[in-house]
């Protein structure tokens, strides 16, 4: 990836205090008891932070996994240029 391991935690602890916060602030308006909304705010706080690092280590599992034969992979966008120039210049020649 090209997020350093500490940037991908800033970046997903952003989020989950975002998420709490927007949350926080719609069950203020909801008639519910104080420890309710406490609760639910730290438990949406909490999945945020999980579900942005779950989906860190997907991404970097599909990027780096060689055996996947990824065209989208950064070391595979190499070859498949030289594959497309080779194929561009078989049909010139046929062409002719």
């Amino acid at each position: 990836m090209y997020l350093s391991n500490r940037g991908a935690v800033v970046r997903n602890l952003a989020t989950a205090v975002v998420n709490g916060t927007i949350t926080l602030v719609l069950l203020l308006i909801a008639p519910l008891g104080l420890a309710a909304v406490i609760g639910n705010t730290f438990l949406v706080t909490v999945a945020s932070f999980f579900v942005g690092t779950f989906a860190d280590v997907v991404v970097a599992w599909l990027i780096n996994s060689p055996s996947r034969g990824n065209s989208f992979s950064p070391h595979n966008f190499h070859n498949e240029l030289s594959y497309r120039q080779e194929y561009s210049e078989i049909n010139k020649k046929d062409q002719l």
